[in-house]
């Protein structure tokens, strides 16, 4: 059995970064789930890092496109040659043929959007793909006991959607998922300077300053300024404004809230044995969204308990699906949707 898995490779299959791991080499590939194609020939002209510094920069005749909206696959074809990609690119480098494969996915996927996803890896040359729940994998990856009869909470933010998630003896026990992330804090700080500034940036100048000078929780002090480029809304021309943190603060608000409301809904209906376990342990923060500045001391003011983020905040998901695939009885117990062989 062990042998028998010896070339399966786990994938966290993210809306804006996918990760993927080989058991035994650890994370391989980490790249924007971003791939960019020629308009008249429809072949692909780049994908990951390269495709990404095209976004907003690309002539005519190629598109930069993010196959994946919300953590689902919005458009199958792209998906599949992001994933040929990407398995073609791990299998060289670890030198295996066709792969078993573990996918993480949001707990919030209908049976369809799971099947798209097997489908996308089985036609990519898996040669067998099952899903795991992202909340799921990020705690496993995070470190947390999920198999004993203890509840731990993991709070996973990433690009298309914010996990959240009770887990105890193996199994999720209350769960919210909602299509608030990364990508909604971008949007929100793109729509606010064009209000209040009447400037128009791209994607890629909203993340940098949400990482900058973003704040989900602004204390004294921590005020902070950057200028921002982009084209003016009125005379159609470059023009530079500053920005401050308390104005990317304001901006950030309603997503920020969207996701604290998602944490107490979860903490409500959580049973109350599990929740004195979480006001012992804590929640358990993991993915790109929990970097942003503030949070976690939001958190802990929001909900009086302690709020950690583990170690490896970006790589906690993909983490899981290879201890997961290490340990088979859990491997067995955690899977979802049709296995394939």
């Amino acid at each position: 059995m062990l042998r028998s898995f010896r070339k399966n490779i786990g994938i966290d299959l993210g809306t804006a970064n996918t990760l993927v791991l080989v058991e035994g080499k650890g994370v391989i590939i980490n790249e924007p789930s971003v791939v960019a194609i020629d308009r008249e020939t429809n072949d692909i002209f780049a994908v990951g890092n390269k495709a990404k510094e095209m976004v907003g920069r690309t002539p005519g005749n190629i598109i930069a496109i993010r196959p994946l909206k919300d953590g689902v696959i919005a458009d199958f074809e792209v998906t599949e040659r992001l994933l040929k990609d990407f398995l073609t690119k791990a299998t060289r480098r670890a030198g295996c043929g066709r792969p078993r494969v573990v996918i993480s996915v949001p707990s919030g996927v209908t049976e369809v959007e799971k099947r798209a996803v097997i489908d996308a890896a089985l036609s990519a040359g898996a040669k067998d793909a099952r899903v795991i729940e992202e909340p799921m994998a990020a705690a496993i990856g995070a470190g947390l006991p999920v198999q004993e009869p203890t509840g731990t909470m993991i709070v996973d933010i990433g690009g298309g959607t914010t996990e959240v998630a009770v887990i105890s003896l193996g199994g999720i026990v209350s769960h919210r998922s909602i299509r608030v992330a990364g990508d909604e804090m971008d949007e929100a700080i793109v729509q606010h300077i064009r209000r209040n500034f009447n400037l128009l940036i791209g994607e890629r100048t909203a993340e940098k300053i949400k990482s900058e000078i973003g704040f989900a929780y602004l204390q004294e002090g921590q005020e902070n300024s950057m200028e921002v480029r982009g084209r003016d809304l009125v005379s159609g021309l470059p023009k530079t404004v500053v920005v401050s943190s308390s104005e990317i603060y304001k901006a950030l608000e309603e997503p920020i809230q969207t996701i604290l409301d998602a944490v107490k809904v979860t903490l409500e209906r959580t049973p109350p044995e599990l929740a004195a376990d979480i006001m012992d342990r804590g929640i358990m923060l993991a993915g790109g969204g929990s970097l942003l500045n503030g949070l976690e001391e939001l958190l802990i003011r929001e909900t009086g308990m302690p709020v950690h983020i583990t170690e490896h905040p970006l790589t906690a998901v993909v983490e899981g699906t290879g201890q997961a695939l290490r340990h088979f009885d859990l491997l067995k117990r955690i899977m979802l949707g049709p296995r394939r062989y």
